[in-house]
């Protein structure tokens, strides 16, 4: 076929050898087989900010470090430098993340280099050697879905081990390989730390996983591996290999009402006692201020 105008550069530079057909065409990028180094590889051509229908959602980035100073300062201001490098930032996200996970030996396309927002890596193969198929498209028999489910979940697991959620997680972007489940599309990878909605994310790509399997296996309808894992990771105790039982006990117990409304009615006398000391013009410190209402209630 005709070398696509973003891939020329690849191939006048050595890169790549040939340009075979183009794979499919998203919401992000278009994907393309090419002939690289003597393999059948995949480049991936990211599309322009204004041209791809996934927005760069603040909720995504929360929690995205950025070394350079200058920079971080332009990107806040979101001047046209900002913006520029925003956008690179953005897609370098992809990048990093496939070498993170990788190197934690989660399922991902093996990332060969990232040029002028071209990413070459790793062309997912069935075991006919033709491309892989989105889970979406196949059927699965109760046994596969087992196996299949439990595969993703250890990914999962060694995927917030490496401190990432993948934060768009379903049966759009696993492919099914020969060798089981490859996650695919991480754009939008957010910082398991750093970020506020990390947990709500990681509940999601759980269940959707959940759902999915549960088509053809019902049973694993109720599971619970979200909340376990990630009691285990907020307690410092997830590791790769943590034994998971796929059920969490949630907290039945009931609240205290009146013990609740007891203590907030204390918080206000509280307050209410420190600008009666604030209008008389005795200004108190926070301290001594809580210090002379607790004598006075000791003395009641």
């Amino acid at each position: 076929m005709k070398v696509p105008k973003r891939l020329q550069p690849l191939v006048d530079d050595g890169l790549i050898e040939a340009v075979e057909s183009q794979l499919m065409s998203g919401k992000e990028a278009q994907v393309y087989v090419v002939l690289s180094q003597g393999e059948r590889r995949c480049a991936k051509v990211f599309k322009e900010a204004k041209k791809r229908s996934f927005k760069q959602a603040v909720q995504y980035q929360e929690g995205r470090r950025e070394r350079n100073s200058r920079r971080s300062r332009a990107m806040a201001k979101k001047t046209r430098y900002g913006q520029k490098e925003q956008e690179q930032a953005w897609l370098n996200a992809e990048v990093d993340a496939l070498y993170r996970l990788a190197a934690a030996d989660v399922r991902v396309p093996q990332p060969f280099g990232f040029i002028d927002g071209v990413l070459l890596m790793e062309m997912i193969s069935d075991a006919e050697g033709l491309t892989a198929p989105r889970l979406d498209d196949v059927t699965l028999s109760p046994g596969q879905a087992r196996e299949y489910y439990a595969k993703i979940i250890r990914d999962i697991v060694k995927m917030l081990c490496a401190g990432l959620v993948h934060g768009d997680l379903s049966e759009f972007n696993v492919l099914l390989a020969a060798d089981g489940p490859v996650i695919i599309d991480l754009p939008q990878a957010v910082d398991a730390a750093g970020n506020n909605s990390a947990e709500m994310m990681f509940e999601r790509d759980v269940d959707n996983m959940r759902r999915y399997f549960g088509r053809f296996a019902p049973e694993l309808l109720t599971t619970d591996y979200g909340k376990e894992i990630w009691a285990l990771y907020e307690a410092g105790e997830l590791h790769p290999e943590s034994q998971l039982t796929g059920c969490f006990e949630h907290d039945t117990g009931s609240v205290d009402v009146a013990e609740l409304m007891s203590v907030i009615d204390d918080v206000r006398e509280e307050e209410a006692h420190r600008l009666r000391l604030l209008n008389r013009g005795d200004e108190p410190g926070v301290e001594e201020a809580a210090a002379e209402w607790h004598e006075s209630q000791r003395q009641r």
